[in-house]
């Protein structure tokens, strides 16, 4: 048997578990004392080893020992030594040090006044030098050698650069100027012959003039030159189609006033829409020859000098292109076609008031924008190899032309959305037609039911709108147009109520306690509402019930098509937070990505991704201040308490509080006119007559008024039914509608009994023969309120229980209970209506 000795080093060893391991090892029928015995004496064996092996090692240390000690001596000695020669030589580097110190700043001197020498040396060569040039330039002009008169001006120029602002050459500085100028006029008419007959050699040998004098600017401006012109009759090409067509007319109308010829023989007019993707395509293909040419003409200017020609192309046409863009959106409509207005047209206010801008006008006007998006992405493909900055100056050229509407983005759908909201039938019951107000009431309910879904859509295009024509950078005026125009919505929802509540009846001033005042009719209205509610059928009743419940489908649909439409208006803030953070501000990508970004100090643009120039961050690259606006609203838009509709999201549960309660006035109604004046029956205070028989000393039945409330109580149920049914709209939300309904019925419920304990609260004076009348009566309430499942109040109890007790046990009654099962303060009330005294 080995002994393994590894484990006992080991920090949490066990012994009488490494015991157990090793009898274990051995066979299982040798005696287990033998075992031990075996492995005792090898521990011991193995221990005695240690024991040896340790002492003649500690023997042969202790020997070590002293030729340990000499040697640390020695090294301490060597040392000390090494300490007192470094210590030398130190001292030997500081002196070194001082001296040379000296000598590298006499060097320096020395080297100054060198260099000094030397450029005095070259300013005189450059001056005398100057001197020859300028003397001999005229020659060099004479001689009609342009490169060696470019090569002279560039040699007089840098000559002038050395010697500085002297005072004796600066006759030789105008000099200099107007000889660059009259170079410069002698270059311009060989290279717009180059550039127009395409001198590929010529066209490159002026460049290197005007280059060489410093004149790159001519050369772009020649360039613009040259082919603004051809460019500018591609674009006249529709005004010359417009006053051919007009003129074709007008001949056709004069020859119809003599002859009989057909209205369609007069030459239809091209739309500004059908003409500019063929401007566009020509445009297109005009400058990818010219870029192709311009590869080979100017290999080193051609990524900049086609891009600044279609730059300088849309500046020259701009005020242009915004008329007929503007003319354009105006021919889609005909009362803005027959004035030739448009959409600038309308908002500056020179056009009668009834003239809207409306969803045409801007459908035309995203159209004419998508149809230069198309000509931009084909532009972007093309100057692909351009600097980046080049690129972005080019496109925002090409988007220019919408610029001026774009700023005003927000008022054009303020007035499409505004106009849209006033066509929507929304027009209030009638309040004087006596007979058909139910009819009328269910109809303006249905009216405002209707138009929901459609101003919903109305919201959802105006998003699509702003997103297809701003690209989102103008979303900030839209969540403010989209808020007014809810606002503006909510608002004539919130005037039909006015006029619901009118019809019926509801605002009507009832002399009973709990009931509303009056609200501002005045009284010959007032006396006709009353006549009204006093004398209605009761089918027509119900009829008001029913139609003031479909307003709470109103208010459900409003409330979750709002809340539905913001959370979208969220989503779609959460895209562009998206999409603009690639581009604005800071982005970060992956390293295989480029991306877009606007420095916060100046605005200036550092880096960006050329398949990221979209047409936000086109616009939002020049405004910083606006950037920073728009990322910080959609920055708050992830926060989940933020609503994109603040001052709406505020109206619609302001016109669900007020749906709610004239659903509540209307049903709660005829309660309140079968409890009006209750407190003041006279059968409160009547004495028992005499009588010569034994006959009941008050009516086992309930009166007709709490009766009546009963039975309109009882059959409410079956009123809201259907409204329920309507709400559920299949099994999954049946519970629901049953708890709708419900609610409601409690409500109503708990209503009637404020109402009926208020007027008990009303009574002055309740003789025996009253209070037992009053104890049928609240009995009946009691249990039509059991069966509609209604927990009896404690106060309607404890007004049951003290009327129905004996006058002369009611004091024993009240001082025994000490308001375990009766409210006291209320127990206290009958016995002072009954003229009990508990002193």
């Amino acid at each position: 048997m080995m002994v393994d000795l590894s484990s006992f080093s080991e920090e949490k060893f066990d012994p009488k578990k490494w015991i157990n391991g090793a009898v274990q090892q051995n066979h299982p029928q040798d005696p287990v004392e033998k075992q031990l015995v075996d492995l005792e004496m090898k521990l011991q064996m193995v221990s005695e080893e240690i024991a040896a092996s340790l002492e003649e090692q500690s023997s042969a240390a202790i020997l070590r020992v002293p030729r340990a000690s000499r040697d640390v001596l020695r090294l301490r000695d060597d040392a000390l030594s090494l300490r007192s020669s470094v210590a030398n030589i130190l001292l030997f580097l500081k002196k070194a040090e001082g001296s040379s110190a000296e000598s590298i700043t006499t060097l320096a001197k020395v080297d100054t006044v060198k260099r000094r020498m030397e450029a005095a040396y070259e300013t005189l060569q450059d001056a005398a030098g100057l001197t020859q040039l300028s003397s001999t330039v005229e020659d060099v002009f004479a001689s009609g050698d342009l490169p060696r008169a470019a090569e002279t001006l560039a040699n007089m120029r840098h000559c002038l650069t050395a010697v500085g602002e002297v005072a004796e050459f600066a006759n030789i500085r105008k000099q200099l100027e107007v000889l660059e100028d009259r170079l410069d006029s002698m270059v311009q008419p060989r290279l717009t012959d180059a550039l127009t007959n395409r001198k590929v050699n010529v066209a490159q040998e002026m460049r290197g003039i005007l280059i060489r004098i410093g004149r790159f600017k001519s050369l772009e401006s020649c360039y613009t030159k040259v082919h603004l012109k051809s460019i500018k009759k591609l674009w006249e090409d529709f005004d010359l189609r417009q006053q051919s067509n007009k003129l074709s007319n007008e001949k056709n109308e004069v020859q119809r006033g003599s002859s009989s010829f057909d209205s369609q023989s007069s030459s239809p007019i091209m739309s500004f829409s059908r003409w500019l993707p063929n401007f566009y395509d020509e445009l297109l293909l005009y400058l990818e020859q010219e870029w192709k040419w311009c590869m080979l003409g100017f290999p080193e200017d051609y990524k900049t000098l086609v891009p600044k020609l279609l730059i300088d192309t849309m500046s020259a046409i701009g005020a242009s292109f915004v008329s007929l863009i503007n003319l354009a959106t105006g021919d889609v409509v005909p009362e803005t076609k027959g004035m030739a207005k448009g959409i600038l047209d309308i908002l500056s206010g020179d056009l009668p008031k009834g003239v809207r801008i409306q969803t045409k006008h801007l459908e035309a006007l995203i159209e004419l924008h998508n149809i230069t998006g198309s000509f931009s992405r084909n532009i972007q493909h093309l100057f692909s190899d351009s600097d980046l900055h080049v690129l972005l100056d080019t496109l925002k050229a090409v988007y220019h032309p919408f610029e001026t509407f774009k700023q005003r983005y927000g008022q054009m759908e303020r007035g499409v959305l505004f106009g849209g909201i006033a066509g929507f039938d929304l027009r209030g019951v009638s309040t004087r037609i006596i007979g058909v107000q139910g009819v009328e009431l269910s109809e303006t309910v249905r009216r405002m039911e209707e138009t929901i879904p459609q101003v919903i859509l109305l919201l959802e295009a105006a998003t699509e709108r702003c997103m297809s024509f701003t690209g989102g950078s103008e979303v900030d005026e839209l969540i403010l147009a989209l808020d007014d125009a809810t606002i503006q919505y909510i608002s004539t929802l919130q005037g039909n109520l006015k006029s619901l509540r009118a019809v019926c009846g509801v605002d009507v001033t009832v002399d009973t306690v709990g009931a509303k005042k009056d609200t501002g009719l005045d009284r010959k209205e007032t006396a006709s509402h009353a006549r009204k509610v006093d004398f209605t059928s009761t089918e027509e009743e119900w009829s008001f019930v029913q139609g003031a419940l479909q307003i709470l489908t109103v208010s459900d649909c409003l409330t979750s098509r709002i809340s539905v439409f913001e959370a979208s208006l969220r989503s779609t803030l959460a895209r562009l937070s998206t999409n603009l953070s690639l581009s604005i501000y800071g982005s970060s990508l992956d390293q295989n990505q480029s991306h877009l970004a606007v420095d916060d100090g100046n605005g200036e643009l550092s880096t960006a991704g050329k398949s990221s120039l979209d047409v936000a961050a086109l616009r939002l690259v020049d405004s910083p201040a606006k950037a920073r606006k728009l990322l910080n609203l959609l920055e708050q838009s992830k926060d989940h308490r933020f609503h994109a509709l603040p001052m709406a999201s505020q109206r619609v549960a302001a016109f669900a509080e007020a749906v709610n309660e004239l659903v509540y006035d209307v049903l709660i109604l005829k309660v309140r006119q079968h409890f009006r004046d209750l407190s003041r029956l006279p059968i409160w205070s009547s004495v028992e007559e005499q009588s010569a028989y034994r006959v009941p000393s008050f009516s086992a039945y309930p009166q007709s008024y709490v009766t009546n409330v009963g039975e309109y109580l009882l059959t409410l149920p079956q009123q809201l039914e259907p409204l329920a049914e309507g709400i559920s709209n299949g099994d999954a939300n049946a519970e629901e509608a049953q708890f709708f309904a419900t609610e409601w019925m409690f409500k109503v419920a708990e209503g009637a009994t404020a109402l009926y304990v208020e007027q008990l609260r009303g009574i002055q004076k309740v003789t025996d023969r009253g209070a037992q009348q009053i104890s049928v009566d609240i009995e009946y309430l009691s249990n039509v309120l059991s069966a509609l499942s209604m927990p009896i109040p404690p106060v309607l109890a404890t007004f049951h229980t003290c009327f129905s007790t004996p006058t002369d046990q009611l004091k024993d009654l009240v001082k025994s209970d000490s308001g375990n099962q009766l409210d006291l303060p209320t127990a206290n009330l009958v016995c002072k209506i009954r003229g009990v005294r508990l002193d």
